[in-house]
């Protein structure tokens, strides 16, 4: 069968992530009913990252076979037409055909995430539920400067959910870049895989050093306890979006 590659754009608020789940709507969900409507198949499609409830994707990527060869232009128009006819916040950017050992997830070479801090004192009107609103000035230069010392391959016990699932904490963190565009706190992150939060759990810490509570000396240090009840506050998932997966 013809295995097809999906690009993907979604506003995560009203899902309760990428995951089919019973009962609950989900980004993988609304695709495959999609899909179902488009061409009649009942499929089950990988996902590049499971992101979790509210989180947002501009750059999500699954495949999918399909039983016949249609023209890749005709399945994107076709599942954007269902989906919008179903009300879903979820777009499909682009369809190509791939080869049939192309794997979404485990072909995958590196994940890149964004986070956005709106840092100012008036609340959003225009981007409620798309960032993470925090009155108090940050000093993102001392926020950049602490996540430089989360770069590399660690066991990143402290900061990943106590949930995941995944067979070793460790991991390898290519970026951890902390920049300000006015009133907007820009945090980019890029690593072959993430654990369970780890994005959320690395920009909580990280805002704890905005605030002037701690230092980069203490993210170390929280790194280096390897212990969940090291970790700063989790961050809300608003403001947390999948950008990039390199093949």
């Amino acid at each position: 069968m013809p295995r097809y590659r999906l690009d993907i754009e979604y506003d995560g608020s009203a899902y309760a992530g990428w995951q089919r789940q019973a009962e609950l709507p989900s980004v993988q969900a609304a695709i495959e009913k999609a899909i179902l409507g488009f061409c009649g198949q009942e499929v089950t499609i990988r996902g590049a990252g499971r992101t979790d409830a509210g989180v947002h994707a501009t750059g999500q990527v699954a495949h999918v076979d399909l039983e016949k060869g249609w023209d890749p232009d005709k399945v994107q128009g076709a599942l954007n037409a269902h989906l919008a006819m179903a009300g879903d916040a979820v777009s499909v950017l682009a369809a190509s055909l791939v080869a049939d050992d192309f794997d979404a997830r485990f072909s995958a070479t590196a994940r890149h995430y964004l986070y956005v801090i709106l840092n100012r004192r008036a609340s959003a009107a225009l981007m409620r539920k798309k960032i993470w609103h925090v009155p108090k000035l940050l000093d993102e230069g001392a926020m950049h400067e602490a996540a430089q010392r989360l770069v590399g391959r660690h066991d990143f016990t402290t900061f990943r959910s106590v949930q995941c699932q995944a067979n070793s904490p460790v991991r390898t963190l290519d970026r951890l870049d902390v920049t300000r565009d006015g009133d907007l706190i820009e945090i980019r992150a890029s690593a072959r895989s993430f654990l369970h939060n780890q994005v959320r759990s690395m920009v909580g810490t990280l805002k704890r050093v905005g605030e002037g509570a701690w230092d980069a000396g203490d993210v170390e240090a929280a790194l280096k306890a390897a212990d969940r009840a090291a970790c700063g506050p989790v961050s809300p998932p608003d403001g947390l979006y999948l950008t990039r997966v390199d093949y």
